[in-house]
């Protein structure tokens, strides 16, 4: 299998081209030929959310650019990334930043960190924000605006890119070779957890301080809130039941309303996962990464170590579970969830449907319009289950020219309430804003997904669009981003 098998998206040409090859890969994905523009047009249409009126259905999923100041203050790459959320016309900012609540929760050495030091820069994110959107748009009605709160669990690197210095919630057969965890490695004590609740709530308090309207409790891609909730093997009263592996999630609701009544709060949450996959060893090409396949699960069966994970099948989900997490987050008054899938760390195609590879991951296993589909059809299946959430979809870059056909379509036939991008407004900031005034999109800006965005951090370099985006595509990091991916046969 090699990168060619799969049809780029670019070479399709027209709806027409996207439907037939749709067709061909047995996908009902909806999508319309004319973008309709205006306040009454799909994508233009306001929405309530909560307490919150969202001016239109685009929102900015919350990115981590691995390009802060060692003290946890963002830089100026940061605050430029903001700027350029600001820009993109988007009236649903959905946590802007990955801010680790505490030093030792940092997914690397660079991560904005919430502290009483920094908390006045995190309060000027916002505010260049705002001030660029009302730049770009007129006004900022209708702007609304969160903070996501992490600690990076399993994966947390916070001092140097090299050292890894897991936090983690119990012992993963797979993940803790995977990541070489020695075999003496400490878990996470209830009085632990308990001390982090803490220092949630005093981060989410400092997000109120700063402006922000909501927080995000971030429970998705392998950090510590998704591990939580497949952590059925842990004793204790953070362990075993959901009612215990959903304990984290309530008592940090309840601490944060007793603290800040007024904040809202969301969850982007990770809805199910796959087995963890791994290059096919046997790919008889060794010059280049091989197509996923999922890592050997002998003696593991029925799995126990993912959510939504089907116990005898962990390359299929079993929604039973994400389908009650749901009930628990409406009764705890969550108003609206962002839904994401799976682990960029451990299975990057059911995260991020992609044609190229990051440099530590593996050619894709399927065509990544299955990808798509896939969070497509996930997140019409929750909405249908829970009309009294607001939900946001995620996994729209692949479609690349397609997106707004596409966006347009799940919006209007009630399959989403937002529609999420990430990787690409790092590379067309203003599509958002080109779609919904009617403007022909710039295809020389679409993201193709090539990976430049992770493959640069996962070898300690900020992440950016280094094929697109002139300021990353000049600086000193593409040469050494260069190097990296010939080495890894991706260049």
């Amino acid at each position: 299998m090699k990168f060619g098998d799969f049809t780029k998206i670019k070479s399709l040409g027209t709806t027409q081209g996207l439907r037939e090859n749709l067709v061909r890969l047995g996908l009902p994905m909806p999508c319309d030929d004319v973008i309709a523009t205006g306040p009454d047009a799909p994508l233009g249409a306001k929405l309530t959310a909560g307490p919150f009126t969202i001016g239109n259905r685009f929102a900015i999923q919350p990115m981590e650019g691995w390009d802060g100041h060692a003290d946890g203050n963002p830089s100026d790459n940061t605050f430029r990334r903001w700027r350029n959320f600001g820009r993109s016309g988007a009236k649903m900012i959905w946590g802007g930043e990955a801010v680790a609540v505490r030093h030792d929760g940092r997914a690397n050495p660079n991560q904005v960190t919430m502290t009483a030091a920094t908390q006045g820069n995190i309060a000027k994110l916002r505010e260049e924000l705002v001030a660029a959107h009302r730049e770009a748009m007129g006004d900022d009605r209708d702007l609304v605006i969160g903070l996501q709160l992490t600690h990076s669990g399993r994966f947390c690197k916070p001092d140097d890119q090299t050292t890894m210095k897991p936090k983690i919630l119990y012992r993963h057969p797979i993940l803790d070779r995977k990541f070489r965890l020695k075999d003496d490695h400490p878990v996470m004590s209830d009085g632990e957890i308990r001390a982090l609740i803490d220092d949630y709530i005093v981060a989410a308090r400092r997000a109120w301080d700063c402006g922000y309207q909501f927080v995000d409790l971030k429970h998705c891609h392998g950090y510590l809130g998704h591990e939580f909730l497949s952590a059925r093997t842990r004793p204790g009263e953070f362990g075993g039941s959901l009612e215990n592996r959903t304990r984290f999630l309530s008592e940090l609701v309840a601490g944060i309303r007793a603290s800040v009544p007024g904040l809202a709060m969301g969850v982007r949450v990770s809805l199910f996962d796959f087995v963890p996959f791994k290059p096919d060893p046997a790919h008889p090409d060794k010059s280049v990464l091989g197509p996923g396949v999922p890592e050997d699960t002998h003696g593991l069966l029925p799995y126990q170590h993912g959510f939504g994970t089907d116990a005898q099948d962990p390359t299929r989900a079993d929604l039973s579970e994400p389908h009650a997490f749901l009930d628990i987050v409406e009764k705890l008054g969550i108003p609206m969830v962002n839904i994401t899938l799976g682990s960029p760390y451990y299975n990057p195609h059911l995260t991020r449907p992609a044609l190229y590879p990051p440099s530590d991951g593996y050619q894709p296993p399927e065509d990544p319009l299955i990808g798509v589909m896939r969070h497509l059809e996930t997140v019409r299946d929750l909405k249908r289950a829970h009309p009294g959430l607001v939900f946001m979809g995620s996994g729209y870059t692949y479609l690349q020219e397609f997106l707004p056909n596409v966006a347009q379509a799940v919006v209007r036939e009630g399959w989403t309430d937002l529609v999420g991008l990430g990787r690409m407004v790092l590379a067309y900031p203003e599509l958002p804003a080109d779609v919904l005034a009617g403007r022909t999109l710039q295809r020389k800006r679409l993201c193709r997904t090539f990976s430049d965005c992770t493959t640069a951090p996962r070898n300690a370099m900020v992440s950016g669009c280094y094929p697109l985006d002139a300021h990353y595509k000049k600086s000193p990091e593409m040469v050494r981003l260069t190097q990296v991916k010939k080495a890894a046969n991706l260049a």
